[in-house]
């Protein structure tokens, strides 16, 4: 079963309780979750307003589309 989680942030979350700070992936592009790994750079070119939909990889956008509002009611295709 696929399923699409909505990421909004376009970088990292800092946590400073330790020597050195964890940064904790926003983006859910990282594939080294939860850590990040500094591919929220692919983000930054991103338009508010739209959906990027990325491959299985989460390298590469393969569809985009208008996004509605969090709750808003699903639309099938």
């Amino acid at each position: 079963m696929a399923r699409m989680v909505r990421h909004d942030a376009t970088g990292p979350h800092r946590i400073d309780p330790q020597e050195k700070p964890v940064f904790i992936c926003a983006c859910g592009l990282s594939k080294n979750l939860p850590y990040c790994d500094g591919s929220h750079s692919r983000c930054k070119d991103e338009q508010a307003g739209t959906l990027y939909i990325f491959d299985a990889a989460r390298e590469t956008v393969v569809d985009q589309k208008p996004d509605s509002p969090p709750n808003a009611p699903r639309v099938a295709d």
